[in-house]
């Protein structure tokens, strides 16, 4: 795994503009890095395997549309089992996503009945709210890539 993601998902040259640019916030890059590498290989990942996360950050990228994000998510292991549990994960990851203020209880408890506990739970939505923030990033930096180079 690369130091950064976002500078490895820019692939723009350590002197390109919008690198320094990114290097004058050393605290939000740490900060951005560390909640990728805590949210999505962190070190006890609990009830929640590392695949079923990056599984559930892999929906969510593509479904913001950042093929390049959508690429990481996928090359980072093998892919999460095709179970009833997962499919609720994904089924979830779509919901909260997509439309957040339709999420209620009970998709909690049945994320609970498949024997996720509340630490799980939040990590998943953490994770879910995380990438769209990722996607932004990448598509603001991107943007400001192209003005310098125009």
């Amino acid at each position: 795994m690369t130091e950064d993601l976002i500078d490895h998902l820019l692939g723009l040259p350590p002197d390109h503009p919008v690198v320094a640019l990114r290097h004058r916030r050393p605290e939000a890059r740490r900060h951005a890095e560390g909640a990728f590498r805590e949210l999505l290989l962190p070190a006890d990942p609990g009830g929640l395997s590392h695949a079923e996360r990056a599984a559930l950050a892999l929906l969510v990228a593509e479904r913001e549309g950042d093929a390049d994000l959508a690429a990481q998510y996928r090359a980072m292991g093998p892919a999460a089992a095709d179970t009833p549990r997962m499919a609720a994960l994904l089924d979830y990851a779509a919901k909260v996503a997509l439309a957040p203020e339709t999420t209620v209880q009970a998709d909690i408890d049945a994320l609970a009945a498949l024997g996720l506990t509340p630490r799980d739970i939040v990590a998943a939505t953490q994770l879910i709210a995380f990438v769209p923030y990722q996607v932004r990033m990448l598509a603001g930096l991107r943007a400001l890539a192209r003005e310098k180079a125009a």
